[in-house]
């Protein structure tokens, strides 16, 4: 059976190098890495993840935590972070949480248990107690999109309050002011943030805002759905609709095609977050976008420099946010 020993030999270098390149690679020179490939493809050499975890004390393995992982957002993040993770050496597990919040501490738990070097969560927990749950948690954690204040724990997520700022000011502009949002869920860091947004921004224009017009829609498909249906058939509906993310803007955009609304010209529209393929939507939506590939690249980053050094574990814990981009489409009119 081939060994790492014999890797070492004919590439003619060390151990313990050998091991530096199938763990961090981009820590090795080019030439050598080259040479120890080419040993390694020609020996058959395959790593043993049981043998590698108990040198070690930990896998090579990173966790990926988040709800919906049918949302392109989430994609687009787990995939930065997976590139990330293999360039490093390590290879991600991807568990969805439905949302649930004993679920996803379940899942935390079960990952720990396994040795896991570090996770990578978008949390749905909330709470005092579950604040504490995080932060005694013994294997290093980076939260993203979503927070549990208290926790401890670094975070890289967008200025969500200015998301909604944004395009109430844009529907403000075009003189709406009858205008809904459908909020995510009260729990979740990123919707009472997007919420105080649009609240405050209302407030700052002096225009009143209609309570049965913020509705909560679970950042869901099919809760957009629903509280779009119900927002379309009043009598007194509103002339514009926020949708506080994608999944949510997408349905109302559907709920609106399906009643025979045009949008714009019988009601306004704009969203938090792009999807693939938006610009081949009629009308193409008026959005916010965050920057998910960046939000991606930083939280593999920073989880790995947690991993990689008992300095860098010991760092206090960082706030990254990351400014969102306006990107105005067809689904607004002036009044």
């Amino acid at each position: 059976m081939t060994t790492i020993r014999d890797v070492a030999r004919l590439a003619g270098v060390s151990i313990s190098t050998v091991s530096l390149a199938l763990n961090s690679p981009k820590r090795v020179g080019a030439e050598t890495l080259d040479r120890i490939q080419q040993a390694i493809k020609s020996t058959g050499y395959r790593i043993d993840p049981v043998a590698q975890t108990l040198a070690r004390g930990r896998s090579s393995l990173l966790g990926f935590v988040a709800a919906n992982l049918g949302n392109m957002f989430f994609g687009d993040i787990r995939r930065e972070i997976e590139h990330q993770a293999l360039d490093n050496g390590y290879f991600v597990l991807i568990a969805d949480s439905a949302g649930r919040a004993d679920l996803e501490r379940a899942l935390l738990e079960r990952l720990e248990a396994q040795k896991i070097a570090g996770i990578a969560l978008a949390a749905n927990g909330h709470g005092e107690e579950y604040a504490t749950f995080l932060r005694d948690f013994r294997t290093p954690i980076v939260m993203f999109d979503q927070k549990v204040e208290g926790a401890g724990r670094d975070f890289i997520g967008s200025d969500n309050p200015l998301t909604t700022t944004i395009l109430t000011e844009h529907l403000l502009q075009l003189g709406h002011r009858r205008i809904a949002l459908i909020s995510g869920p009260s729990s979740l860091h990123t919707a009472n943030e997007r919420l105080t947004g649009f609240l405050n921004t209302m407030a700052g224009a002096g225009v009143e805002v209609d309570p049965s017009l913020v509705v909560e829609g679970g950042f869901t498909r099919s809760g957009g759905h629903a509280q779009a249906m119900r927002l379309l058939t009043r009598r007194d509906r509103p002339t514009a609709i926020i949708g506080a993310n994608n999944m949510t803007g997408l349905a109302a955009l559907q709920v609106m095609q399906e009643m025979g609304f045009r949008c714009p010209d019988d009601v306004s529209l704009a969203m938090v977050d792009d999807v693939p393929w938006s610009n081949v939507i009629t009308p193409r939506i008026t959005m916010v976008v965050q920057d998910a590939h960046k939000l991606g690249q930083l939280a593999a980053q920073r989880l790995l420099a947690r991993i990689a050094s008992p300095e860098a574990a010991a760092e206090p814990p960082q706030d990254i946010i990351l400014t969102p981009r306006f990107v105005r489409g067809e689904s607004t009119r002036r009044l």
